[in-house]
């Protein structure tokens, strides 16, 4: 059909068809960006934390997963503007079991185009970074954009271990990223100013606050989520270099003491005495 209608384009316009066939088959051999986004799994932050076996695992009972924030709201939809914008796709990844399917359904529903799960617990941000590359060198990606951290353990080290494994070069904590065809300028909050960077692709990018705004998911996208494609890989054998030997909450907060303004002199000697800062 495609070539039928080329045919008719060649009779109908002539010498001009020639020039409009070329520009079709210039733009349908251009290069589109393939971005690999890693998300992973986080509590609510109304949950209620607490853990087990004497401190040493945490306890999953009644806490509802979400997407981890920096993952969904800044390298997704950053990922995603960037598909609108130049075309590509974007494929999320995550480290994780069956149970971590409903967070990457949502990430779908979103706008990814679709997604890979590597069937293994996460037990340390070297496991995970070195899942994620191996997948990440045989499939040849562009971009491949990570949350700054997750909230829950605050590790900020999985993005530089993926470029580490793949020999990429990174950058982390970018709060602005623009595509100049094959180059990335981007922007980062440094002490007193901003940082402009620059760099080819491919290249590997960790998000912050600022690269993107929460995008929620609407019916269609919900409904367009269930069929598209999930891929389950096994995972590669791989060391853990971390372990966990306890949990500790901190301590709950005090209660609020209110002192009179004019009464100085108490003031002082709480801060003094229970406060201990003077």
């Amino acid at each position: 059909m495609h070539n039928k209608n080329h045919k008719i384009i060649l009779k109908s316009h002539g010498e001009n068809s020639f020039l409009l066939l070329s520009l079709c088959l210039l733009l349908e051999n251009v290069h589109k960006m393939k971005i690999l986004v890693c998300i992973s799994k986080s509590p609510d932050t109304t949950s209620k934390i607490a853990f087990t076996d004497g401190n040493t695992k945490f306890d999953e009972n009644g806490v509802q997963y979400i997407v981890n924030p920096y993952d969904e709201w800044y390298a997704l939809v950053r990922a995603l503007e960037i598909k609108e914008t130049s075309g590509g796709t974007v494929t999320i990844i995550t480290v994780g079991t069956a149970a971590d399917e409903a967070i990457i359904r949502k990430a779908l529903a979103i706008g990814a185009d679709d997604a890979v799960r590597i069937d293994a617990e996460p037990t340390d941000a070297y496991f995970t970074a070195g899942q994620i590359a191996k997948y990440a060198k045989d499939n040849s990606f562009d971009l491949i954009l990570t949350g700054k951290e997750t909230i829950n353990y605050n590790g900020s080290q999985v993005g530089g271990m993926i470029a580490e494994d793949l020999d990429l070069p990174f950058v982390s904590l970018a709060v602005k990223m623009d595509v100049d065809g094959s180059t990335l300028k981007m922007e980062q909050e440094i002490v007193g100013g901003i940082q402009v960077v620059e760099a080819n692709l491919p290249l590997v990018v960790s998000c912050a606050k600022g690269m993107a705004e929460q995008r929620i998911p609407n019916m269609r996208g919900i409904m367009a989520a269930r069929t598209k494609p999930l891929t389950v890989i096994a995972a590669t054998p791989e060391e853990a270099f971390t372990a966990y030997e306890s949990y500790v909450l901190p301590e709950a907060k005090k209660a609020c003491k209110m002192i009179d303004p004019n009464n100085m002199d108490e003031l002082v000697e709480l801060l003094h005495s229970e406060a201990k800062v003077i």
